[in-house]
This record gives C-alpha cells, sequence and structure tokens, in this order.
C-alpha cells in the first residue's frame, strides 16, 4: 500500500489546523509542532500537512532547518498554484454545514460534478488554497442533489488493464 502526503506551505500553522479540523468535523487538538502540523483521519492516515513558510521554525528548536525549497516563500508563486485539494468526505451535507461557518463565500456552490456524478463544492482556505470537498459515492452509483438524475444510467466503478494492456471496465 502506498500514501501520499500532501505538504503546503501556510502562514499560521495552529489556525491552520484549527480550520482543516473544523472543515472535517475533528475534535480540535494542537499541531505536533509550532512549524508543522498533519490532520489526520480517525484510522491514522494522513490527510494533509501543513509547514510554516520558510525554512526555520519561528520559536528555538532542537530540531534542524527542513530545506524545502517549494516551501521557502509565499511570494515566489500564488499559494495552491498548480494545486487542487480535493477531499472526498463521508459526512457531505455536515462538511457543507461547516463549511458555510468558515467562510463567508464559495468558490463553487454545492453542485453534481457531471464526471463523479457526486455533490460537491469548493473553497478557499486561509492560505487561499483552492479546497474542493467531494462527497464519497455509496457503492454501485454516485449521491444525487434532491430533484437531480444522474446523467447516465450505466454502471460505474474503477478500470484496470487487461492482460492486453487495455483499460478494462471493472464494476
Amino acid at each position: 500500500m502506498k500514501r501520499t502526503w500532501t505538504i503546503i506551505g501556510v502562514s499560521d500553522v495552529a489556525g491552520s489546523f484549527k480550520w482543516y479540523q473544523s472543515l472535517f468535523g475533528q475534535p480540535e487538538t494542537p499541531p505536533g509542532h509550532d512549524d508543522f502540523g498533519q490532520i489526520v483521519d480517525t484510522d491514522g492516515t494522513v490527510l494533509l500537512c501543513l509547514h510554516q513558510w520558510g525554512d526555520a521554525p519561528k520559536k528555538a528548536t532542537t530540531r534542524p532547518p527542513h530545506h524545502h525549497p517549494p516551501l521557502m516563500s509565499p511570494e515566489k508563486a500564488s499559494p495552491g498554484n498548480g494545486l487542487l485539494l480535493f477531499f472526498r468526505v463521508d459526512d457531505f451535507d455536515m462538511a457543507l454545514k461547516r463549511a458555510r461557518a468558515l467562510v463567508t463565500r464559495f468558490e463553487e456552490e454545492p453542485h453534481l460534478n457531471p464526471n463523479t456524478q457526486t455533490r460537491e463544492f469548493s473553497l478557499r482556505d486561509p492560505d487561499g488554497y483552492y479546497v474542493t470537498i467531494s462527497a464519497l459515492s455509496e457503492p454501485g452509483g454516485g449521491e444525487r442533489l434532491a430533484g437531480q438524475a444522474l446523467a447516465t444510467d450505466e454502471p460505474r466503478g474503477r478500470t484496470r488493464k487487461s492482460q492486453q494492456g487495455r483499460p478494462r471496465f471493472r464494476g
């Protein structure tokens, strides 16, 4: 099994940590360090890592500088340029309520994504990153907005390559 740890540069690790915990409906806890924190799911899966912009922690620490060139300064590029933080959640309606309490406006209001057939919405986090929240689909189909039909009645599922190397539908 493999996991991705997405790390984003933030101006305030503790503030961003609290913001994402609120968005995901997690109990409020402090980040592990002043300059770095991991948002972790209930099963221990790392959802997102928050890294203080710059090379060294703001407070004295015995940990060495990190030397992550892309996280040195938000002035080198706009935070989130080329990045979409896309989270699938199993409590979409509650996540929507929590998100409305965190921001004054959405980048995209809740809608049905015609490609995934799931509900989603998008907002900006405190550092300007574009965050999309998408409903986990139920086995055998997507979640629908009230009054909306699915765009297709074809079965959906993952694809994998056949022995001939061509994608094959797996329902």
